[in-house]
């Protein structure tokens, strides 16, 4: 955080955690792990629930985002629920992504999921004390950082800090190049309003699987095997979007 500071940012840090499927609850542990962080009273830090929304982050951050711009966070750091081929929705909400690696969690190749080849403005290979960091690095800058987009690799360690500053210099370049590329506020509205329309798809869906009859006459069809569940489907759909 220093070194965004030294950059003249106000910063906020929004911290996306899942949801149990089971439970419902989420353990909302990065506060406990950013004790440094949270000891700074110019560092506002948030946990969210991911709430069962897909694509790694919470429905509720857009909103969240507005309202620490309005208080005058100038950077605001969103981090995602995960890294894997389905979590880029974050790339949707933000200006920059960051993807974050880290040596010695498998196969440096497997680390490469096909989905984060292609969102990430920035490649963090983290924890570069440990004996594989180089490998890694090596392997993502031959396969990501030479794609036409010529995204940027770095190599770091947050543990005894190297490459951090190195980090906030060229995440603050990226920043002003696209403070006012409309094309990107576009593609980014653009996708807040179809998410805000597939999720009232959504909630009136799952209105209609707790409250309507019709939905528990078409499983007793099914288990009798008087229907089957492609045309039971089909028409419980033309019920719901008619």
């Amino acid at each position: 955080m220093p070194f965004f500071q030294n950059l003249g940012y106000k910063i906020a840090i929004l911290a996306v955690d899942p949801t149990s499927p089971i439970t419902g609850g989420a353990i909302l542990g990065d506060r406990v792990r950013m004790q440094t962080t949270m000891d700074d009273k110019n560092v506002f830090v948030r946990s969210l629930a991911s709430r069962g929304a897909l694509g790694g982050i919470s429905r509720s951050i857009r909103n969240v985002i507005r309202i620490l711009d309005a208080a005058g966070y100038s950077l605001i750091i969103v981090e995602s629920v995960g890294a894997g081929q389905v979590e880029v929705q974050i790339s949707n909400v933000v200006n920059i992504t960051a993807v974050v690696f880290s040596p010695q969690t498998g196969d440096s190749i497997q680390a490469i999921k096909a989905g984060l080849t292609e969102i990430g403005d920035l490649y963090i290979i983290n924890k570069g004390e440990l004996d594989g960091s180089t490998s890694l690095y090596n392997s993502i800058r031959d396969l990501i950082g030479d794609t036409p987009r010529k995204p940027l690799v770095i190599k770091t360690s947050a543990k005894i800090g190297n490459g951090l500053k190195d980090v906030a210099l060229n995440i603050d370049r990226l920043l002003r190049t696209k403070a006012n590329n409309r094309d990107l506020q576009k593609r980014m509205l653009e996708f807040e309003l179809r998410d805000m329309v597939l999720n009232m798809v959504e909630e009136k869906v799952s209105a209609m699987f707790r409250e309507d009859s019709r939905y528990r006459e078409f499983i007793e069809k099914i288990v009798k095997k008087e229907l089957d569940p492609y045309l039971a489907a089909e028409q419980l759909a033309s019920v719901v979007l008619r």
